[in-house]
C-alpha cells in the first residue's frame, strides 16, 4: 500500500503507520455508536427533547450505518478505498461539528444521520485497505490490531461519555475533530490507493439494498418501541400509521421483499456482468467467505448485547455513577488490548480460526460469570473478572473472524467482501441487541411484578410499579428507594434487574457456543494458514506499482 513497501509480502513501517490511521478511523465509528448511551440524559435536559427524539438520536446513526454498508463497499472498489475512506472521515468530521453545535433535537438527529453515513463509508473501506495492504504473517497481526480496536472502542465510549458528560455533552462530539485531523494526516502521508475499477454502479441494486437493509435495521432496533405486532404508539415515524397494526411488521415485510429482489437481481448480474453487480454472488462460492460470514452473523448476535444493558444494571442496581460505570466497562478495553498483544505474537504460529475459537470460549466464560455470580450487591472485582475475560475474547474473536472471512477474497473485490462482512456483523449486532434488550426489559417488568406479589403487595399496585420500572429501563429504582413506602419495591426491582442480566448472560453464552460450532464449518485449508493467498500476483503487482489498477 505504501510507496516504500519492500515487497508484496512484508509490511513496511509506513504500512503499520497507515494501519494506525485506519484503526483510529474505525475507533471513531464505534465510539460514537456507544458514547451516546451515556450522554443522552444531559442532552434531553439541555435541548428539552422528547423520549422519542432521544431514541432517534441513537438509532438514526445505527440505521444509516447498516443500510449503506454494501453500497459503500462496492464504491470503494470503483472509486478507491483510500479516497473513499478520506471522504467518509471528513464527512464524519463535518457531522460531528454539527452535532456539537446543535441548537435543537432535529439538528442533532440530522447530524447523527450524517455521522452514520460517514461511518458506513469508513468501516468497509478500512477493511478493504487492510486486506489489500497486509499479506503473509503480518496479516494476522494487522487484523489483531484492527479487531482489538473495535472491542476497545466499544468499551471506551461509555467511559469517554461519562467523563465528557460531566463537562458538557457537546464535547463528546467536538473531541472527534482532533482525532479526525490525525487520521487525515496519517492517511495522506502513509497510504496510497488500492485497486480501482472502471465500472458503473448498479443503481437498482443500491436502492434495493439500502431499502432492504435500512428497514431491516429499523425493524430490529425499534420493535420494542413501536410494538412487534400491535402498535404501542399512536403513530410511527413521520406520522405513519397502520391503525392497530404496528409499523414494524410492515417495515420487515417490505425489507424482506426488497432483499429477495436484491438477491435475484445480483444473481442475474453476476451471470451477465452488465453492469457489475453490487454484490458478486460468486464470492459465496468461496467457503471461507460464506462460512465465515455465517459465523460473523451468529457471533454478532451475542457479542455486544450485554453492553446494551450492563450500564443500566451498574447504575440503577449497584448505584454506580456515570463515571464509575464508564470506568468499569473500560475493563473490556483492557482485556481487548491484552488480547491484541497476545494475538500479535500468536498470529504467526496459530491459525486465525483457532484464535477466533479461543476468543469465543473466553467471551462465553466471561458472560457465564454474570450468569452465575451476578447479585444485586455484587463486588466490583467479580464484575471486573467477567468483563476482562469477555473483553479478551472480543479482542481475539472480532479481529480474526474478519481475517477468516476475507482471507481468500481477491484484492480487486476487497471492497465488496468487506461491505458484506461489515453488514453481516452490523445486522447480527442489531438483531442481537433487539432480542436481548427486549428479553431484558420483559424480564425486568414481569419479575418485578412477581416478586412484589410474592411479598404480599396487591396485584394492581404490583402491576403499576412493575410497569413503571420496565418503562423507565430501571431509572425509577432510585426514586422508589428514596421513599420509605416504596423501598421494598426498589429491592424487588434490583433483584429483577439482576435476574435479567443473568438471563442475558446465559443467552449470550449459548449464542457464542453456536458461533463456535459455526467456525468448524470453515474449510481446513483456510483455517490452517494465517495469510492471504488469493490473487497473489495481482496483489503484488498493485503494491509494487503503488498505483491504481483497472
Amino acid at each position: 500500500m505504501s510507496a516504500d513497501a519492500p515487497n508484496p509480502v512484508q509490511a513496511s513501517r509506513s504500512d503499520w503507520m497507515g494501519l494506525l490511521a485506519i484503526s483510529l478511523g474505525v475507533s471513531l465509528v464505534v465510539v460514537d455508536f456507544t458514547i451516546v448511551n451515556v450522554i443522552i440524559p444531559p442532552i434531553v435536559e439541555d435541548l428539552d427533547i422528547s423520549s422519542l427524539d432521544a431514541q432517534w438520536i441513537q438509532e438514526s446513526y445505527a440505521i444509516a450505518l447498516a443500510a449503506l454498508l454494501l453500497v459503500m463497499g462496492r464504491l470503494s472498489d470503483i472509486w478507491g478505498a483510500r479516497r473513499l475512506f478520506l471522504l467518509g472521515t471528513l464527512l464524519f468530521g463535518v457531522a460531528s461539528i454539527a452535532a456539537a453545535l446543535a441548537p435543537n433535537g432535529d439538528v442533532l438527529i440530522a447530524a447523527r444521520l450524517v455521522q452514520g453515513i460517514g461511518g458506513s463509508i469508513v468501516m468497509p473501506t478500512s477493511l478493504a485497505l487492510l486486506n489489500y495492504t497486509f499479506q503473509g504473517p503480518d496479516r494476522g497481526k494487522a487484523f489483531a490490531i484492527w479487531g482489538s480496536t473495535i472491542g476497545a472502542a466499544a468499551a471506551v465510549g461509555p467511559l469517554l461519555g461519562g467523563w465528557l458528560g460531566e463537562i458538557s455533552w457537546r464535547w463528546a462530539f467536538g473531541i472527534n475533530i482532533v482525532v479526525i485531523a490525525m487520521i487525515v494526516a496519517g492517511v495522506m502521508k502513509y497510504l496510497t490507493e488500492a485497486h480501482t475499477q472502471r465500472a458503473a454502479l448498479d443503481v437498482l441494486g443500491a436502492v434495493l439494498s439500502v431499502v432492504g437493509l435500512g428497514l431491516l435495521a429499523f425493524g430490529l432496533i425499534e420493535g420494542r418501541n413501536y410494538g412487534w405486532w400491535e402498535s404501542t404508539r399512536e403513530s410511527g415515524p413521520l406520522g405513519i400509521s397502520f391503525g392497530d397494526l404496528s409499523v414494524i411488521p410492515v417495515a420487515l415485510a417490505v425489507s424482506a421483499v426488497a432483499l429477495v429482489l436484491f438477491l435475484l437481481h445480483q444473481a442475474r448480474l453476476t451471470r451477465t456482468r452488465s453492469p457489475e453487480p453490487l454484490m458478486d454472488t460468486q464470492l459465496f462460492s468461496i467457503r471461507s467467505f460464506s462460512t465465515g460470514n455465517l459465523a460473523t452473523l451468529i457471533i454478532g448476535l451475542a457479542e455486544f448485547g450485554i453492553l446494551a444493558v450492563l450500564p443500566l444494571w451498574l447504575q440503577f442496581t449497584l448505584g454506580y455513577s456515570t463515571l464509575q460505570t464508564g470506568l468499569m466497562i473500560a475493563v473490556v478495553a483492557i482485556g481487548s488490548f491484552f488480547a491484541s498483544g497476545a494475538s500479535f505474537g500468536m498470529a504467526e504460529k496459530t491459525s486465525p480460526v483457532r484464535l477466533v475459537q479461543i476468543g469465543l470460549v473466553l467471551e462465553a466464560l466471561g458472560l457465564l460469570v454474570f450468569a452465575v455470580l451476578a447479585r444485586s450487591d455484587s463486588s466490583w472485582w467479580i464484575i471486573a473478572i467477567g468483563l476482562f475475560l469477555y473483553g479478551t475474547g472480543v479482542g481475539f474473536a472480532t479481529a480474526q473472524v474478519t481475517n477468516v472471512v476475507l482471507v481468500d477474497v481477491p484484492p480487486r473485490k476487497a471492497g465488496q467482501g468487506s461491505g458484506i462482512q461489515s453488514a453481516s456483523r452490523q445486522l447480527g449486532s442489531a438483531l442481537g441487541i433487539a432480542v436481548l434488550t427486549t428479553t431484558f426489559f420483559s424480564v425486568l417488568a414481569s419479575s418485578t411484578v412477581d416478586r412484589l406479589k410474592d411479598s404480599g403487595a396487591p396485584a394492581g399496585a404490583a402491576e403499576e410499579l412493575g410497569k413503571a420500572v420496565g418503562d423507565s429501563a430501571g431509572a425509577a429504582i432510585p426514586a422508589l428507594a428514596a421513599d420509605p413506602n416504596t423501598a421494598s419495591a426498589a429491592d424487588a426491582a434490583r433483584e429483577a434487574m439482576t435476574y435479567g442480566v443473568q438471563i442475558n448472560g446465559y443467552t449470550c453464552a449459548a449464542l457464542l457456543f453456536l458461533g463456535l460450532l459455526a467456525t468448524f464449518l470453515i474449510p481446513k485449508t483456510a483455517a490452517a494458514r494465517p495469510s492471504a493467498e488469493a490473487d497473489p500476483a495481482e496483489a503484488g503487482a498493485g503494491r509494487e506499482a503503488g498505483t491504481p489498477t483497472a
